[in-house]
């Protein structure tokens, strides 16, 4: 399940709010037909197109 929050630059999180995002990052990485794993190929041209965006946003 998937939870949004939104928090301004000037508020913390709450503890619950750490203690779930650190719970959740010790997960594993389930995947299934609506999001499969990368083949390398897939990862290298994902990778690429981040690279661009992100010139394209600091410039």
């Amino acid at each position: 399940m998937t939870r949004t929050y939104i928090i301004d630059q000037e508020q913390k999180p709450t503890e619950e709010q750490l203690q779930e995002v650190f719970a959740a990052g010790k997960q594993p990485i389930v995947f299934d037909e609506d999001s499969p794993e990368l083949s390398p190929a897939m990862y290298k041209a994902f990778k690429s197109s981040v690279i661009q965006r992100n010139r394209k946003k600091n410039a």
